[in-house]
C-alpha cells in the first residue's frame, strides 16, 4: 500500500516564486510512488494558513505522515500551528528545517520551537550546520538528509575563463544582497572591461528595480532575466563561467549545489551553513559578508590560476554527486516507511 503524505509548505512556484523543497522533494517522492497532498499554493498568507489547517483536518484520516517545511520568518508560524494541530489529531509529523536564520528563530521563540521540534516524529536537517545547531539546542530525533538534486539534469562543462562572465541565481531579496553582485562587476570592470553579470531570479521585494537603478548609477550593464525555469537557467549557464553567491544569511542553497554540478567555479560569502557545504580554496572560494573587493580579487585568482580553478571545480562536482536523489532517497524511505 502506498505511503500517503500531506506536505505543508509554500508551494508558490506557479505564482512566479523560486521552486522550494515542497516542489522538488515532493516531486521526487511522487515519482517513487508516494501519494502526496499539498498545502498550500494560495498566495495570500492568511488564506494559505487557513488552507493548511483545513487540509490537515480533511486528510487526517487518509495520511500516514505530515511533512512540514519549517522556515525562520513569518512562515515559522505555519509550522507551529500545523504541528500543534497534528498533535491534537494524533498525526505523526516530520519537520524539515530550512533557512540560514533558523537558529536565530529558535532562540527568539524557544518555547514554541520546543513545542514543534520536541514533538516531531523526526527533525530533518538538510545541512550539518542546522544539524549541529539543533543538537546544541538539545532537540532530539535529528536526522541529516541533504538537499537533493537529479545530477543528470546538470551537465558538467569545462569552461574557459579569460574574461569573467558572472552568474547570480537567487530571489531578489535584501537577505541575498544582490547589490553586492553589481559592486563586484563594477570592481572587475577596471581590469576586465568586457566582464559580464547575469542575475536570475524572481523579484520578492521590488529589488530588481533598485538593482537596475544602482547599475545605471554606476554605469555598468547587467542582464536581468527574472525567474527562469530550472532547465532554462541551466541552459543559460553555458554562456557564463563563474557563479557568485552574495547572501547575508544562508543554509545550503540548492542554487550553489546546482552551480557546483555544472562545473561553475563558486565564489560565495562565508555565512550560516555555507562553510559546511563549501571549503575555502578546496571546492570554492569564500569571502566575508558584503566584502565586494575580496570577491572581485577571488574572481581574478580564478582567472590567473587555471590549474587551481580546474581542481576546485572537479572537487566540487565530486562532492555534490553525493546529493543526487539516487544516493539520498533511501534515507527518506527509512523515515517514511
Amino acid at each position: 500500500m502506498k505511503t500517503k503524505l500531506l506536505y505543508i509548505g509554500n508551494k508558490l512556484a506557479l505564482h512566479g516564486n523560486t521552486d522550494t523543497s515542497i516542489e522538488t522533494l515532493g516531486g521526487f517522492l511522487e515519482e517513487e510512488g508516494y501519494k502526496i497532498y499539498y498545502a498550500s499554493s494560495i498566495k495570500n498568507k492568511v488564506f494559505r494558513m487557513f488552507d493548511m489547517i483545513l487540509k490537515t483536518i480533511k486528510y487526517s484520516k487518509k495520511i500516514d505522515y505530515v511533512l512540514i517545511d519549517v522556515y525562520s520568518t513569518q512562515n515559522f508560524w505555519y509550522a507551529f500551528i500545523i504541528s500543534q494541530l497534528c498533535r491534537l489529531l494524533k498525526l505523526k509529523y516530520v519537520s524539515k528545517l530550512h533557512g540560514g536564520n533558523l537558529p536565530s528563530r529558535i532562540n527568539k521563540s524557544m518555547f514554541c520551537s520546543k513545542l514543534i521540534f520536541n514533538n516531531s516524529y523526526k527533525n530533518i536537517a538538510p545541512s550539518a550546520y542546522l544539524f549541529d545547531v539543533f543538537k546544541e539546542a538539545k532537540f532530539k530525533n535529528l536526522v541529516y538528509i541533504p538537499n537533493t538534486i537529479n545530477i543528470d539534469n546538470y551537465p558538467y562543462k569545462v569552461r574557459d575563463i579569460s574574461v569573467p562572465k558572472l552568474l547570480w541565481v537567487r530571489s531578489f531579496a535584501a537577505i541575498y544582497n544582490p547589490i553586492m553582485a553589481i559592486d563586484v562587476l563594477r570592481l572587475l570592470k577596471s581590469d576586465f572591461p568586457k566582464a559580464e553579470l547575469c542575475m536570475v531570479g524572481p523579484d520578492k521585494e521590488n529589488m530588481i528595480s533598485i538593482c537596475k537603478l544602482y547599475a545605471k548609477e554606476h554605469n555598468v550593464e547587467v542582464k536581468f532575466t527574472g525567474k527562469l525555469e530550472k532547465d532554462e537557467w541551466v541552459e543559460l549557464s553555458k554562456d557564463y563561467n563563474i557563479f557568485i553567491n552574495t547572501t547575508n544569511f544562508d543554509n545550503t542553497p540548492v542554487s550553489v549545489i546546482e552551480a557546483m554540478s555544472l562545473g561553475l567555479p563558486v565564489v560565495s560569502t562565508n555565512v550560516g551553513g555555507i562553510p559546511f557545504l563549501l571549503e575555502n580554496n578546496v571546492n570554492a572560494i569564500l569571502v566575508e559578508i558584503n566584502d565586494s573587493k575580496s570577491m572581485a580579487l577571488a574572481i581574478k585568482q580564478l582567472i590567473l590560476y587555471p590549474n587551481f580553478r580546474n581542481e576546485m571545480v572537479i572537487t566540487a562536482r565530486s562532492k555534490v554527486e553525493k546529493f543526487d536523489w539516487n544516493y539520498v532517497k533511501n534515507e527518506w524511505f527509512q523515515i517514511l516507511k
